[in-house]
């Protein structure tokens, strides 16, 4: 079975008088079902890497390659809706959007891809809620809930579509340490249960410790394995 997410010599500099290389020939596999932490210093390039891998950045050079599909060639419609399908997003700031529900905002991914009908989203987003610990907070508004619970909200809009890939910036970087520790043993289940394969960007050394394997990158390249 071919690799969930393979790069070839993957680079990202950003044009002008002088370039900025954020990304230098990084080429690596990761596997359906893998839980994977990306770590180095302030700097080095992580995000950068997954943006990269989360198709919200082109890539300079080199090759991406997502559930099979070489991406060079998509057009932004195109990578969108791949996006939209097979990814699922969570940031540092939980980007809910303060006018609408908890509910709404889990609907929301599923009601843009428009494969189920009405009913069907609203009772997929009441349980994913509820397993996410949430019961009785559907009808709340972000603003009425703790920054623990709006980060499980936020994964469990993430989870809306079903991705085969989860990719996380920081996700507990505003969190007290009860609440990383919830984020990380959420995320860890999602592949061990579902296996759903899981990214994520993290300075926190006892999440990443939780993760299958590390990905170290300095100065944007991948550092050497110990």
């Amino acid at each position: 079975m071919h690799p969930l997410i393979e790069t070839e010599a993957l680079t990202r500099t950003l044009p002008g008088e002088l370039p900025v290389t954020l990304v230098r020939d990084v080429s690596l596999r990761i596997d359906r079902g893998e839980f994977v932490a990306i770590v180095g210093p302030s700097g080095s390039g992580k995000s950068s890497l997954l943006y990269l891998l989360g198709l919200l950045d082109r890539p300079t050079s080199g090759r991406l390659t997502v559930d099979g599909e070489d991406t060079a060639d998509f057009d932004e419609d195109r990578l969108a809706d791949l996006r939209l399908a097979k990814l699922g997003f969570v940031f540092q700031f939980h980007f809910l959007l303060p006018e609408f529900s908890l509910l709404d905002n889990v609907a929301l991914p599923m009601r843009r891809l428009a494969r189920l009908r009405e009913t069907e989203i609203v009772a997929r987003a009441h349980a994913l809620l509820d397993d996410l610990g949430l019961q009785g907070h559907a009808h709340k508004h972000p603003h009425q809930i703790s920054g623990g619970q709006r980060q499980r909200v936020a994964i469990a809009r993430a989870l809306a579509n079903q991705p085969l890939l989860i990719l996380a910036d920081e996700p507990t970087g505003n969190l007290d340490s009860a609440s990383s520790a919830n984020v990380r043993d959420l995320l860890r289940s999602l592949c061990r249960t579902q296996g759903t394969t899981v990214v994520t960007v993290t300075h926190d050394l006892g999440f990443a410790a939780a993760a299958d394997r590390q990905i170290a990158l300095v100065d944007g390249r991948l550092a050497p394995q110990a």
